[in-house]
């Protein structure tokens, strides 16, 4: 459900017309990053979805009324609570690109985000290619099938994959330390070089160190 309300309105009408409660369908895709069905429209722009969903039971938040252009809402809510124009959504994905993931109609919330500031992704830490690419590689962390960590680079993105699980884009940090996207208090840090690199996740204790292949 969560997928296809990413912008596939007819699977999305479907599946809600035969189980109603798929509106609020919520799937944490690794480290916590969740997200349910209207996060997903908000974040890329689907506003029929995001429309259709509401209507359907789907709770409205923040993310899906910058999108929507709801202006006096999301006034109101920052007046209410503030510092939440920093609270990334789903993925880390900034409340500013969701404004403009939301097209014209939502072009005075982008505005007036951009006038209140912290509403934007923060400024990080950047990886050359050929940084990324030296962290690149199969990391091991036990004899089974499914003890593999995939680190893969392209252009100067990493992704992170358990095998047999979503991968998921890395977000650096700073000194080859990074988090999942939409998991901040998750720590990914890389150490030494070569055949001797290993990979540590601190979620927040260590969880799993690994060793390159």
């Amino acid at each position: 459900m969560v997928i296809v309300a990413h912008g596939n309105f007819n699977r999305v009408k479907e599946l809600i017309e035969a189980k109603p409660a798929l509106a609020k369908a919520a799937i944490d895709w690794g480290f916590g990053d969740w997200e349910d069905a209207l996060g997903a429209a908000s974040h890329v722009g689907s506003r029929e979805i995001a429309e259709y969903l509401i209507a359907n039971g789907a709770r409205p938040t923040l993310y899906s009324a910058t999108m929507l252009g709801q202006l006096d809402t999301v006034k109101a809510f920052l007046v209410a609570q503030p510092g939440a124009a920093r609270i990334p959504g789903p993925h880390s994905i900034s409340l500013l690109a969701h404004a403009k993931a939301g097209g014209k109609l939502a072009e005075p919330v982008f505005q007036y985000l951009e006038s209140v500031g912290d509403a934007g992704s923060p400024t990080r830490p950047s990886l050359t290619a050929e940084e990324a690419l030296a962290l690149a590689g199969i990391y091991t962390f036990g004899p089974g099938p499914r003890d593999r960590i995939e680190i893969t680079e392209k252009g100067g993105q990493l992704t992170f994959q358990r095998t047999g699980t979503t991968g998921r884009g890395l977000l650096c940090v700073g000194a080859r330390a990074f988090h999942p996207v939409g998991a901040s208090a998750v720590r990914i840090r890389f150490s030494g070089s070569g055949a001797d690199m290993t990979l540590t996740v601190h979620d927040p204790d260590v969880v799993v160190t690994a060793r390159r292949a």
